[in-house]
This record gives C-alpha cells, sequence and structure tokens, in this order.
C-alpha cells in the first residue's frame, strides 16, 4: 500500500463537524449523511469534513484522542514496552496529518499534539530498526512484524 493509498483509507474514517448550514440528508453511495443544521454536530467522513471546511461551510471537532494528555501516555506506554502498543485509530499518522494541514485552527495545541505524534512514531521506528538489526545479527530464517506495517508503508513525514 503506498501512502495515497493509506490517505484515501484515512479518509473514510468519520468525524465530527459543526456545520454552518442547512442541509437535509444527502444519500451517497457510502451511506447517508446528515442532515446538516447550523450548531448540531453531526458525523462525516474525513474527506467531506476537509472539503466543508476548505469552503468555511463547519468547524472540526478533533478525534477524542487528539488530545495532549491522551498522546502523552500513548507515547509514554510506547516507550515502556518492548512490543508496539495499539494506537487509537489504524490511521492516526494520516489523519493527524490531514487535520494538521486542514484544520490547524480548529485543533487546540496542534503543536503539541505534532510533537506527541512525532516522537511516538520515532519511537515505533526505532524499535522496528532494534528488531530488524537483531533479526540480522542473529541470521534467522523468518521473523514476525507486528502492527507496524502498515503504518510504515502509508506514513511520509
Amino acid at each position: 500500500m503506498d501512502p495515497a493509498e493509506a490517505e484515501f483509507l484515512a479518509e473514510q474514517e468519520l468525524v465530527t463537524i459543526i456545520p454552518n448550514f442547512s442541509m437535509d440528508r444527502i444519500y451517497l453511495i457510502g451511506g447517508d449523511l446528515g442532515p446538516f443544521n447550523p450548531g448540531l454536530p453531526v458525523d462525516v467522513p474525513l474527506w467531506l469534513a476537509i472539503n466543508l471546511k476548505q469552503r468555511q461551510k463547519c468547524r472540526l471537532i478533533p478525534p477524542e484522542w487528539m488530545d495532549v494528555e491522551k498522546l502523552e501516555q500513548i507515547r509514554d506506554q510506547e516507550r515502556k514496552e518492548d512490543t508496539f502498543t495499539p494506537m487509537p485509530s489504524p490511521f492516526y499518522m494520516e489523519i493527524t496529518k490531514l487535520l494538521l494541514n486542514y484544520a490547524v485552527d480548529n485543533i487546540p495545541k496542534a503543536d503539541e499534539i505534532r510533537t506527541l505524534v512525532k516522537d511516538t512514531w520515532d519511537t515505533r521506528i526505532a524499535k522496528l530498526r532494534l528488531s530488524a538489526d537483531s533479526f540480522v545479527r542473529q541470521q534467522e530464517a523468518h521473523a514476525r512484524v507486528r502492527g507496524i506495517c502498515d503504518e510504515l508503508l502509508s506514513f511520509v513525514v
């Protein structure tokens, strides 16, 4: 899977927006969305949230895991464990990148969030390198990498 494919899949994830317009329910192949009423939260795919945000039709609510305290806990747990810890979303890197590129004004403490996600990513990469080095030194016939393969293939900083 290349980065564009991973980003496409991440854009299907639901996020919450607060629209500033009215519209009845819309019927799409992927499912029905709406109705949209000013000031009332509604869940939409990330691709639509970004499109509406770019047209200044909504305010984006970051996912609940995109919080400094929660990301600090994830980073600290990742640093403590020898194996990869579960991430809040399979597309946490892509979602973070997209939201920080297109809706940074709706994300409190965006710089801290960017740093925490990058720190977690760097820790995971270091674990992978250590594991690969160990594999090569031991001249093993096969290896098993858990959880991070898709991240490595999907994210370009």
